[in-house]
């Protein structure tokens, strides 16, 4: 069996990042904290600061650095070290060079892939993974064995040969190089990452994966805390993804099934999901909906857990004193343009808001730089619809600012988790329209019979239905007596259920189980 010398070099620091030799939590974040505001980085943010005695490692993963902007959030003096990657950036090929690669090692590839493909046909797959976890940065899986053995090219063709339904290998090979070309890089960084006496990913994927390699590389305990559920989020990402071939000629297609290649990039994520809830010591959902969708996907019910989104109440609540005696005609949806949250929808109700109440406005506050052609046909579809100075995009706004300008939260998501601004607008005497996406139905109406009976903080409706979402609108912002008793068990419900405080007290206990006791 051969064994080759790792050929690595030592990382050097890029600008602005910091250097510890040790930190209490590596916290594994991908596209989030702190190049992306709001959402989920919104929390990661809160989180660094709601523990200022725990010394913080934050590991960055991108896809392209020039996808991201400068840092949308200053770090805390508690993160003691910070290094970004970009899993797709251009890097220094290897020295091409004829290898034969490890055939035990390749063995065990192949079955990992077999379990990828029926998991819950295979019970080995946790160990499998952790046989190839140690070989994939100086072991016998480098990235050289990847690109240049004959094991791998026998691997990769027989692959194609036994399951591809796309006519075109070249599309197959390149298929699978680009998709699995970032793991090597997540090796290297598992490789050479400071010891931390515990990993917390906010996601499964790359992250994830990363959480994983480092678990079986350190044996420190994981911690995941999934806001959304990742692969689901993946899969409507993948469903509209132009970049994806398809070589199929009309006859060889049917309507009613996925792209080869498509499918491939779902089950590729489906599997890190998974390999992540195998790695992971303690499960973290944001409700009890997505803790059932996780274990639905693979995660092991025992450790999985629920800890809703808390927030600041005292920073929001003296925003109510601020309102106005009329309750103002804006409805808002704060949230980044992109797809997943269906700002078009938004559009297309605020055209019956205005024929109804026509000193109405509709504010889209987020940034728009995430998908700039999706921003542009929002903004032309405003103009078609005549709303050009009705509909305002904001752009990324403070919160505290506009909170008490607006008289009803919008969100007409295709899917959300818990969202914070729902309940940064409750604390603030906001209600609100949403979806019945996520933890939406839980928030507005309450979870329990104890919950419920505060009362309903708005209303919830239908995905991609424009006409629901206005008139459910129109009722809060033309109805003073309905809009205060919702605004009324807005206040009581987050003041009750939802404070940051609950939640800090939670991730600590979470904490001391995996980090202090570890």
């Amino acid at each position: 069996m051969k064994f080759r010398k790792d050929k690595d070099k030592k990382r050097e620091p890029l600008p602005g990042e910091r250097q510890a030799s040790e930190a209490d939590i590596g916290l594994l974040l991908e596209g989030t904290f702190p190049y992306v505001a709001g959402g989920v980085s919104s929390w990661v943010n809160q989180m660094i600061r709601g523990f200022p005695d725990v010394r913080f490692a934050v590991v960055f993963v991108g896809s392209l650095e020039e996808e991201y902007g400068e840092q949308k959030y200053e770090l805390p003096q508690n993160v003691v070290h910070f290094e970004r990657h970009y899993l797709y950036a251009k890097r220094a090929a290897p020295e091409i060079e004829k290898i034969e690669g490890d055939p035990a090692t390749f063995a065990v590839v192949e079955e990992m892939h077999r379990y990828f493909r029926a998991p819950h046909a295979h019970a080995e797959g946790r160990e499998l993974f952790k046989q190839l976890a140690p070989e994939l940065a100086g072991g016998r899986l480098n990235n050289e064995d990847f690109l240049y053995s004959h094991r791998s090219w026998e691997f990769i063709s027989a692959q194609y040969r036994e399951f591809s339904s796309d006519p075109s290998f070249v599309d197959y090979f390149w298929t699978v190089r680009t998709m699995h070309a970032p793991i090597w890089v997540l090796a290297d960084i598992a490789k050479n990452l400071i010891p931390c006496k515990a990993y917390h990913t906010v996601s499964t994927g790359y992250a994830g994966l990363l959480g994983a390699l480092l678990k079986y590389r350190t044996g420190k305990p994981l911690i995941l805390s999934e806001h959304g559920i990742y692969t689901k989020e993946r899969r409507i990402d993948l469903f509209n993804a132009h970049w994806i071939p398809d070589n199929r000629v009309i006859f060889q297609r049917d309507p009613t099934e996925i792209a080869y290649f498509r499918q491939m990039w779902m089950r590729f994520f489906e599997g890190i999901g998974k390999i992540c809830y195998d790695a992971s010591d303690s499960i973290i959902a944001l409700f009890e909906g997505n803790r059932r969708r996780q274990i639905e996907d693979g995660a092991d019910a025992a450790r999985t857990t629920n800890i809703p989104n808390g927030i600041d109440v005292a920073r929001y609540g003296p925003l109510r004193s601020q309102r106005p005696a009329r309750t103002p005609p804006v409805l808002a949806l704060i949230g980044r343009v992109v797809p997943i949250k269906d700002v078009m929808t938004f559009v297309r109700a605020m055209r019956t808001v205005i024929n109804r109440l026509p000193e109405a406005e509709g504010w889209i506050i987020g940034p728009e730089d995430e998908d700039p052609e999706y921003a542009q046909e929002c903004h032309n579809l405003a103009i078609g619809l005549g709303l050009q100075d009705k509909v305002k995009f904001l752009g990324f706004q403070s919160m505290t600012d506009v909170l008490p300008q607006i008289g009803c939260v919008a969100l007409s998501s295709i899917s959300e988790a818990l969202p914070l601004v729902l309940l940064e607008g409750f604390a603030a005497g906001v209600p609100a329209v949403a979806t019945d996406v996520g933890a939406c139905r839980q928030l507005v109406y309450g979870l329990d019979a104890e919950d419920q009976a505060i009362g309903a903080a708005g209303s919830i409706v239908g995905i991609a239905d424009p006409q629901s979402l206005a008139s459910a609108a129109l009722e809060l912002l033309t109805d003073k007596q309905k809009w205060q008793t919702a605004s009324d068990a807005a206040v009581r419900r987050v003041e009750t259920y939802y404070r940051q405080e609950q939640m800090f007290e939670r991730y600590r206990s979470v904490y001391e189980e995996h980090a202090w006791r570890a």
